[in-house]
């Protein structure tokens, strides 16, 4: 474990003070909660509880400087904030103590992700064969793990049941054959069938997988998610757990799924009318949204665990029905605001139209969603303390694509000069799990921290990885 010295902070409050909702009081709420401010609060922008200023004009994450961290290993560098992971899984953990709380891994996994989430009650959500050996490799029960994905090879199923995956969701017809054939009937296996209820609900039309006419799940208008029951019900080797859902991603409104829940129990009951069978469980999947600039908000974690128990136990007392047990998979909600991205300043180019372009060392590679999505950002100056005044820039990726571009029109220091420092926060989820190796430029190492001590998790990906995939010429 390397550590790194910092400066003496004062006792760092809970991380859950600076989740986007506190934990659900034990009575019923009335409104979201107002979390007391933090140091964090301070700082402008998203960034995680245990930040506050360092010495030097450093910004201090989990105790340990920035800058410090950024001279050590080098950039871009991704710091994690062990002690938020944590406390945000445990989060979950408290507000739904009678549901099933999976950690999303598509968000961000590596060994100790899956050590911090296994040790704070969660199971864990995945969506590959890569994400499934990465995690049962580090120890992770594989009875805890749900594996999902709406084209999963034969190869696939055949490690999930040899590792003996908890649940496998069922996601297009050829699934249903393809696992039975997999399965004596004295050893089933326990599945959910993905449906689609018909809402839109996400930050981009990218991600709104809850709607028709896009390639995941079985569609309840028009009966093939009704169908799609009928069919695993057959199956002798298949025991049917319940229905999944997944509406989007960076949700922040709770009202998406109360109607996903009205559509789910309405197919629940014509379960149980047409075969005779309550389904014991309910996934809703996750999308809970976080913020990423300073006036955002995140997904009210208290309102939606109010809201959606009162609501699934209300439809399902008017069907007649028992209350499954609800299982959510939040994947960004506990990983994105638990690190920073840090990148060191390359250029700075003034433009013949009075644009300023700030390119830094990373870029599309490490964090797409921008390109991909034109997502915003927050950004600082670290490890230097500037006197003048802000200026409007750009900050832009090194790799060969005009929409490589990081932040746009970012307020920051006006003198700004290759070899600063900026950081990113809410730098956790979908950034470094879909890096590309674009231009060959590897992708970052990630640091944890936490009581003021660093420790590399993953190495920097050098130009010799990429040699060595190479077999022949």
């Amino acid at each position: 474990m390397t550590q790194l010295t910092a400066p003496s902070v004062p006792s760092v409050p809970s991380v859950l003070s600076a989740l986007p909702v506190p934990p659900v009081p034990t009575a019923p709420a009335t409104g979201p909660a107002t979390a007391p401010a933090t140091p964090a609060d301070a700082l402008g922008g998203p960034w995680p509880a245990s930040a506050r200023p360092g010495r030097g004009a450093d910004l201090l994450v989990g105790g340990v400087g920035l800058a410090e961290a950024a001279e050590r290993f080098g950039t871009p560098l991704y710091v994690l904030d062990e002690a938020e992971v944590r406390d945000r899984a445990r989060a979950y953990r408290r507000a739904l103590p009678h549901a099933e709380v999976l950690y999303a891994a598509k968000a961000f996994l590596c060994s100790a992700m899956a050590d911090w989430v296994e040790q704070e009650g969660l199971g864990l959500d995945v969506c590959s064969s890569g994400e499934l050996w990465l995690a049962v490799s580090a120890g992770f029960p594989a009875q805890r793990i749900l594996l999902h994905g709406n084209a999963k090879s034969p190869e696939e199923l055949r490690l999930a049941r040899r590792l003996r995956v908890g649940r496998i969701v069922i996601d297009g017809p050829a699934e249903i054959a393809r696992l039975a054939a997999l399965v004596a009937a004295d050893t089933p296996q326990k599945v959910l069938v993905r449906v689609v209820p018909g809402i839109a609900a996400g930050h981009h039309a990218a991600v709104r997988t809850g709607v028709g006419g896009q390639k995941f799940g079985f569609p309840i208008e028009g009966g093939d998610a009704a169908d799609a029951v009928t069919r695993v019900l057959d199956q002798p080797g298949l025991e049917l757990a319940g229905l999944h859902c997944h509406l989007g991603s960076q949700i922040t409104s709770v009202e998406p799924y109360l109607r996903a829940l009205d559509a789910l129990v309405r197919l629940l009951a014509e379960v149980r009318e047409r075969h005779g069978v309550e389904l014991p469980e309910l996934d809703l999947g996750g999308g809970h949204g976080i913020r990423y600039l300073p006036g955002d908000t995140g997904l009210d974690l208290a309102e939606f665990v109010v809201r959606v128990t009162d609501r699934l136990a209300v439809r399902c007392a008017e069907a007649g029905l028992e209350v499954p047990r609800l299982i959510v998979e939040p994947g960004r909600a506990i990983a994105g605001p638990a690190a920073v991205a840090v990148y060191r300043v390359l250029s700075v180019k003034h433009a013949a139209d009075g644009r300023r372009f700030v390119a830094v060392d990373g870029g599309m590679s490490d964090n797409p969603r921008p390109a991909l999505y034109g997502s915003p950002y927050a950004v600082r100056l670290v490890g230097r303390r500037s006197e003048a005044g802000e200026a409007r820039v750009d900050v832009v990726g090194r790799h060969c694509e005009a929409g490589d571009v990081l932040v746009r029109d970012a307020a920051l220091p006006a003198d700004l000069r290759p070899g600063d420092l900026l950081a990113m926060p809410s730098a956790g989820a979908y950034q470094l799990s879909m890096a590309s190796g674009y231009n060959l430029v590897g992708r970052p190492a990630v640091v944890a921290v936490r009581d003021g001590r660093a420790r590399l998790l993953i190495r920097r990906e050098t130009v010799e990885d990429f040699r060595l995939r190479e077999v022949g010429r």
